[in-house]
């Protein structure tokens, strides 16, 4: 069978949300007297009015209570027809076992094309306004752990069953790539850690992961204090000015200051700056994002990239981010060759405790560009995901008032008005259960995608060799 699901009527309110937020100071510390919350579908508004508008959108409930009736009167659903399918079904009503008619029609190759999996079918432009995985949960409930999705020319193997999901990514984890993936992020992360495949992606973690150990945790805790600071700051006077603040954007630049000091010792200063190096990072991350749906990829034809204004914005905007990376790994190399300290285990350089200068000072063979490309993935990866969790969280507990108490309360009791330190980590229990239960129902990222790369079987279906040229997408939400 297959489902006839358009997409593009599918906009929902929530997306990934924009929380408005009016706190008033209590004893030293925020305490917010209401949450509303609008949608931007994932983009920055042109102002805040723009995402109050969205609340006058369909209510999120009933807009997806509508698409699951659909789903479920079979509205959406039709018997694919076609010769080979006719005949089947005649045989099966004749009595021929099921073993035989499987058999037959394999060894004929008539099988080809015989609707198997359920199918969804779609328009592309819907996947620009609505988040991914909404749609896809309302399919999921009715064709279970297993659909294919098709809208333009592509074609995507939709799989949430766990067991799935565990043979894809960890028992068969070689018979699949991350393909589509890392073709449409190599203009921007090359070869670094979230496109690279196979020996690449081992060595490179082996190399960063030693990076991450406690003393420089216990920095960046202290770092991730100040940036937080930063932005309470400009909360407590737009609440004193009555104005509403759109928390997506500002999440989303808070963790950008945060990866840019964390990772290379740049101070983006993006909560207070719109231009730049900043607005170079946003033009290439919605570049990115617009690839990832495009029907053709028009970025591959010579003479499209020297005349379309996009296209050569984007250059431009890559150029700069690299060239102030370049700038930054020569910086820094300089300042590892004048240093004194002996390195260890739990090297730390106190002016510049980045994870690019401990690579250096431990003396990584690599080359400057995959040192480059395995910063600006982190860059752009980590910056991205770490904003998403917040912006989820804070639209869960404005639900949630109750919750919300409590975790202030929580808060507030263990830290008072100082900033939090590494040993205080362990006592935000509640916190801790808050970010964890936010990263349950929307996990970041919320899809992984592969390629298969030989036959395979996903529970009772067979994944022929053939899927080479089609994604399959692991829907960890499920």
């Amino acid at each position: 069978m297959a489902a006839s699901f358009p997409l593009l009527q599918l906009t929902s309110s929530v997306n990934f949300c924009s929380s408005t937020f009016k706190s008033s100071k209590l004893n030293g510390s925020v305490k917010f007297s209401s949450i509303t919350c609008a949608s931007t579908n994932g983009r920055e508004s042109e102002s805040a009015d723009n995402g109050v508008k969205g609340v006058e959108q369909l209510p999120e409930k009933k807009r997806r209570a509508e698409l699951s009736a659909r789903i479920a009167s079979g509205e959406l659903t039709v018997e694919r027809s076609g010769f080979p399918s006719r005949l089947r079904n005649g045989l099966s009503k004749l009595g021929i076992p099921h073993d035989i008619l499987e058999a037959l029609f394999n060894w004929t190759g008539a099988n080809e094309g015989y609707p198997k999996i359920p199918e969804a079918k779609g328009a592309v432009n819907a996947i620009r306004s609505e988040a991914f995985f909404l749609p896809l949960y309302e399919l999921y409930l009715t064709y279970g752990g297993i659909f294919r999705l098709t809208f333009g020319p592509k074609s995507f193997l939709i799989v949430s069953d766990p067991s799935m999901a565990k043979h894809i990514l960890k028992d068969n984890s070689k018979g699949y790539s991350k393909g589509i993936l890392a073709e449409i992020l190599e203009f921007v992360m090359g070869k670094g850690l979230i496109p690279a495949d196979g020996e690449i992606w081992r060595v490179r973690r082996r190399a960063i992961v030693p990076a991450l150990h406690q003393k420089y945790v216990a920095a960046m805790i202290d770092l991730f204090g100040k940036a937080t600071d930063r932005l309470c700051k400009k909360l407590d006077t737009a609440a004193s000015e009555g104005e509403d603040a759109e928390m997506e954007s500002l999440f989303s630049r808070l963790t950008l200051d945060v990866i840019g000091k964390a990772v290379f010792n740049y101070d983006f200063d993006s909560l207070t700056n719109d231009t730049g190096i900043v607005e170079a990072v946003y033009t290439v991350l919605r570049e990115a994002e617009d690839r990832s749906v495009a029907p053709i990829p028009v970025w591959e034809i010579p003479i499209w990239k020297d005349i379309s204004p996009r296209l050569k914005k984007v250059n431009a905007a890559l150029k700069l981010i690299n060239d102030t990376l370049d700038d930054l790994i020569a910086i820094c190399k300089r300042m590892v060759d004048e240093e004194e300290l002996q390195f260890h285990e739990e090297y730390m350089n106190e002016q510049d405790p980045s994870i690019l200068h401990f690579l250096l000072a431990s003396g990584d063979d690599v080359s400057s560009k995959q040192l480059r490309d395995d910063l600006m993935t982190m860059l752009i990866a980590g910056h991205e995901t770490s904003a998403a969790v917040l912006t989820w969280t804070f639209y869960l507990l404005s639900k949630e008032p109750a919750v919300l108490s409590k975790l202030q309360d929580e808060v507030d009791s263990i830290l008072g008005d100082r900033f939090p330190t590494i040993g205080d980590m362990k006592k935000l229990k509640y916190t801790a259960r808050v970010i964890n239960e936010s990263l349950r129902l929307y996990p970041q990222p919320p899809v992984l995608i592969r390629r298969s790369l030989e036959d395979d079987v996903l529970g009772k279906y067979p994944i022929k060799r053939s899927y080479l040229d089609k994604s399959i997408i692991i829907v960890t939400l499920f």
